[in-house]
């Protein structure tokens, strides 16, 4: 019987692992589409292995679409117009879509697969968008969680972007973590320094990109971000301000508060930052600097959760209760704002039912 037994369990293993290397053959025909040409804008034509995703297959030719969770498909950036060979729309692509984008063939690039020729549209402004390489030249431990990492463009190398922007930063295998992976994190400082950026980067637990750059960055060492994406920018105009941001969000308001310390401006400016308790508050005493720098600015910092240990005297709460007594005039105020989803929403809701048009409020939403 038990020779039996094992007789039997060697014939159940010899053909699992047969059909298992059918199933690797199988894979690596039907997978195999050869090279695809991807028509861009009707000027350029790519060509491309096929099988890999449109937003992938665009990064392997430089072109860098926009992408803030690094092609996972759940930040909805990497938006672009599939004219012909995309397939079919996926679920996966529907929530991130409207009708109108749906009816005029925008799709996720991270979402479509090159299995044939593509034809699409992308605004030409991404030509402008680049890989970059640096060194790390200083890191500043601001919070528990919040790094300051400054990286130094390799010599002779610039970069143009607007205060509020942002970079995607590339990280490195490390660990146990087998490949690289790309992450959106918006420039901490100003423009006018075109030979290095600063990223605040917050420790987002098992977060693959941000543990990478607390647990394995050191000053001396290499790393490539691509960029500047978006168009979260300061508007040249004479509008009230209201700022508002929380954790990690304060860098590109930090930006443009760097920025406006240099071109000038007399603009009225609130800057609400949220909190939960004293040890998440960082670059205070620079914020209040701007205080004595500006004709009309208040930093505002509010705590959500101070304990009666932290003497704090300031607001507590949440920020949006405070928004009617900074605004003199909603129709005549701009409203900047970096923050989680959620913060944003409640945010835009509050501001709106107060009088700001809703044209008028700008964000970036890393959720």
């Amino acid at each position: 019987m038990l020779i039996t037994i094992l007789k039997d369990t060697g014939v159940i293993t010899g053909v699992s692992g047969i059909l298992a290397i059918l199933l690797v053959i199988a894979e690596r025909w039907l997978n195999n589409y050869g090279d695809c040409k991807i028509n861009v804008n009707n000027k350029r034509e790519l060509t491309v292995k096929g099988g890999s995703s449109l937003l992938n297959s665009l990064s392997e030719e430089q072109v860098f679409l926009p992408s803030a969770c690094g092609g996972r498909g759940s930040c909805g950036a990497c938006k672009c117009k599939v004219l012909d060979g995309g397939g079919p729309v996926l679920p996966t692509e529907k929530p991130f879509l409207n009708q109108a984008e749906l009816a005029d063939n925008v799709r996720l690039s991270c979402q479509v697969k090159v299995k044939s020729d593509v034809s699409i549209e992308i605004p030409e402004s991404i030509f402008n968008i680049r890989q970059f390489s640096s060194v790390i030249t200083e890191i500043i431990d601001y919070t528990y969680d919040i790094k300051g990492i400054t990286f130094q463009l390799e010599p002779g190398e610039t970069i143009d972007f607007q205060a509020g922007q942002y970079v995607q930063l590339i990280s490195e295998p490390y660990a146990k973590v087998k490949q690289g992976v790309t992450r959106a994190y918006s420039i901490s400082s100003k423009p006018d320094d075109v030979n290095a950026i600063q990223l605040i980067i917050r420790l987002v637990p098992e977060g693959i990109c941000s543990t990478w750059a607390h647990t394995q960055l050191k000053v001396g060492d290499k790393a490539r971000f691509t960029g500047p994406y978006g168009d979260f920018y300061l508007r040249d105009t004479d509008a009230d301000i209201l700022f508002v941001a929380g954790g990690s969000g304060k860098a590109p308001i930090k930006s443009m508060l760097e920025h406006l310390a240099v071109v000038g401006t007399k603009r009225k400016m609130t800057y609400f930052f949220g909190a939960r308790t004293p040890k998440d508050l960082y670059l205070t005493e620079e914020m209040e600097s701007f205080e004595k720098l500006f004709d009309d600015f208040a930093y505002e910092p509010v705590l959500s959760h101070a304990a009666p240990e932290d003497n704090w005297q300031g607001k507590t709460g949440f920020v949006m209760p405070f928004f009617k007594d900074a605004i003199r005039d909603p129709k005549n105020t701009e409203a900047y704002l970096c923050g989680s989803p959620g913060m944003i929403d409640a945010v835009t809701k509050s501001l709106t039912d107060l009088g700001v048009p809703k044209e008028k409020i700008y964000f970036d939403s890393f959720g």
